[in-house]
Order: structure tokens, then C-alpha cells, then sequence
């Protein structure tokens, strides 16, 4: 619900650090050594008041004002793959462009944020399925990842389970099974998968563009 609730259970998930979010150790083994929790915590005695907040607020702060993913220079392929980015449908999902609301840090305020994404809850299908269940979310749902800063990364999809950025695409499309519903990418796949050669590297082209 907010980056310092993101970067709180993070602190706690994957670093092992308690911290006023989340001040419960993961690993409760009687035999192991603690530390006194929360170990990262507001420091109520400081004076001055960025060494007052814990590291969790420091690190929301980092990420909330780093810069976008600069995009690189339109070009002739580059053109078209968005074009057929729209026409085929993944702009459904992956919506390009969103704007913020009213924030106290100016900056932040009433921005189009060319994110890629609608934020949004979508059933995916049993090839990607991981079982997990987090909040509302079912094994079967993921948030539309966004998409900005894509030519940049190496691992794609949730897992990272490819590099190969046409194989992340084809795994969007899986027929349901038994409690799992079907993709709701199926159709958008589908007319990816009647494009040309041409036309689909042109997509890829414009993706890794951004």
C-alpha cells in the first residue's frame, strides 16, 4: 500500500532486519540469537531529525524520489512497435502513461508517469502461477509489472525465469486449469503471434526502448 510498507516488509523478508513495521524475527528457533527488536527503529532522543527516522523511511524517501528510466531516441522500428504495442492490445494491461495525485513534495505532484502498467490485479493463467498468496491476491495473480526501464534488465518475468524477452511474452498465454482461469492475455498473445517477423521485432525493439 505504500513504499514504506514495501521497503519495511523487505527489511524484514529478505534482510532479516525487524523494524517498526514489521518487528517480528521470521525465524523463531528457540536456539537461535536475537536481537533486541525492532532493530532498525525511530530514534525518538535525536536532535536532528533525518538521523531521528529508521532506515526503512530513508530508503521509501530514496526510491520515492529517484528519477524515472530515461527512454531512449525514437527510431523507424522503434515507431512501429508502438504502434502494434497499441493495436494488438498490450496497452489493455500495460497502460502507458498514468498521473499522479496531490503529494506534499511538489515534484511528485499532478506528473504523467510513464509507467507502463494500470497497477492492477490479472488472472494469468497455471504457466505462471506460483502458488503464493499475498493480501487478495491469489496464486494465479500478478500486478501488471511495469515496463518502463525494460531494456535495461536481464531477468523477465516475476521469477526471472527468462532473458529471452520473446519467451516472457509467449508465457503470458496459458489455458486454465482445474481452479485456475485462463490467462486473461490469451487474446493479446494471439494477435502478437499473427504479427510478422518484421512486425514482432519491431515490438521487441520499441520495448527495449524503454
Amino acid at each position: 500500500k505504500s513504499l514504506e510498507m514495501f521497503a519495511g516488509e523487505a527489511y524484514n523478508v529478505e534482510q532479516g532486519v525487524t523494524n517498526d513495521l514489521f518487528p517480528n524475527e521470521r525465524d523463531e528457533t528457540a536456539a537461535c540469537h536475537f536481537n533486541p527488536t525492532p532493530e532498525s527503529s525511530t530514534h525518538f532522543e535525536e536532535a536532528d531529525s533525518f538521523e531521528a527516522v529508521d532506515d526503512v523511511v530513508k530508503f521509501a524517501t530514496f526510491m520515492r524520489l529517484l528519477a524515472p528510466p530515461t527512454p531512449m531516441p525514437d527510431n523507424v522500428s522503434t515507431v512501429a512497435g508502438r504502434k502494434l504495442f497499441e493495436s494488438t492490445g498490450c496497452v489493455f494491461c500495460h497502460t502507458p502513461t498514468l498521473h499522479t495525485g496531490m503529494s506534499a513534495i511538489p515534484a511528485l505532484q499532478k506528473k504523467e508517469v510513464n509507467l507502463f502498467s494500470d497497477l492492477a490485479l490479472h488472472n494469468m493463467g497455471p504457466n505462471l502461477a506460483d502458488g503464493l498468496i499475498q493480501g487478495s491476491a491469489a496464486g494465479d495473480e500478478f500486478r501488471t509489472a511495469p515496463l518502463w526501464g525494460l531494456g535495461k534488465r536481464i531477468f523477465f518475468l516475476h521469477d526471472g525465469r527468462t532473458k529471452d524477452l520473446l519467451a516472457a511474452i509467449q508465457a503470458h498465454a496459458s489455458e486454465g486449469g482445474g481452479l485456475i482461469p485462463a490467462s486473461e492475455a490469451n487474446p493479446v498473445v494471439a494477435k502478437f503471434n499473427t504479427l510478422t517477423e518484421i512486425d514482432k521485432q519491431n515490438v521487441l525493439n520499441f520495448l527495449r526502448s524503454l
